[in-house]
């Protein structure tokens, strides 16, 4: 992972070593925003079954969108870290001139 001496060297990114954690902590956020309004279309449909299966089905949809998107940005921070990294690799090789 990395060391408490990485918080005062620029040398190391710290960012791409607990990106995974808070990916893993938006997902948790997203499932549960999603069980509640899964219970909220639940209990809307004891008024009108046709508005809480709507809920139903939008709750659901937004907990696949909400996770693809989390780990979509999530995979971008990566790529703009790794794409430094690279950059760092190609110049200390000599190849910019």
């Amino acid at each position: 992972m990395f060391d408490f001496q990485d918080l005062f060297q620029w040398d190391r990114f710290i960012t791409p070593t607990i990106i995974k954690t808070f990916y893993w902590l938006v997902i948790g956020v997203i499932v549960l925003f999603g069980i509640s309004g899964i219970l909220s279309a639940l209990s809307a449909m004891a008024v009108s079954p046709f508005v809480g299966f709507i809920l139903l089905l939008a709750s659901i949809a937004s907990v696949i969108v909400g996770i693809v998107f989390s780990r979509i940005v999530a995979e971008f921070i990566l790529i703009v870290f790794r794409i430094n990294e690279h950059l760092g690799a190609i110049r200390d090789q000599g190849g910019v001139r």
